[in-house]
């Protein structure tokens, strides 16, 4: 795989990333990348990300073990947001979910979980 090109980063250096079930189409996450986090990922095969909390680069999975395999990267129209294909290990989610998606929004702008849990995050972090 070789390096995007014309992706545009904003002020603090990143795109937008969205990580979609290769297999499947569901959307299981959202991220940002810098230019050393999309590097990584086309150089490995593995998604990494910058954590705008951590303010470091990351490897998906790092401390979970639920890595992605990136099959296909996009790149938008305007070249300001990234579409990866990916092959998910486990869930996507820090709570356990396989998609960060798995909130329903009801009628009264209340939630409703909807998406699968796949693993006890205590387990998982401790």
């Amino acid at each position: 795989m070789l390096m995007p090109q014309g992706v545009k980063y904003d002020d603090k250096g990143l795109v937008t990333a969205v990580m979609q079930d290769a297999e499947n189409g569901e959307v299981l996450m959202v991220a940002f990348m810098n230019a050393e986090a999309l590097a990584k990922t086309v150089e490995t095969g593995l998604a990494h990300f910058w954590s705008r909390s951590r303010e470091r680069l990351w490897l998906k999975g790092e401390s979970s073990g639920h890595v992605q395999r990136v099959k296909e990267i996009r790149v938008d129209c305007d070249g300001d947001a990234l579409l990866l294909k990916i092959e998910q290990e486990g869930g996507a989610c820090h709570t356990g979910h396989r998609s960060c998606f798995y909130r329903k929004v009801r009628e009264d702008g209340g939630y409703e979980a909807v998406g699968e849990k796949v693993f006890d995050p205590g387990k998982v972090y401790g």
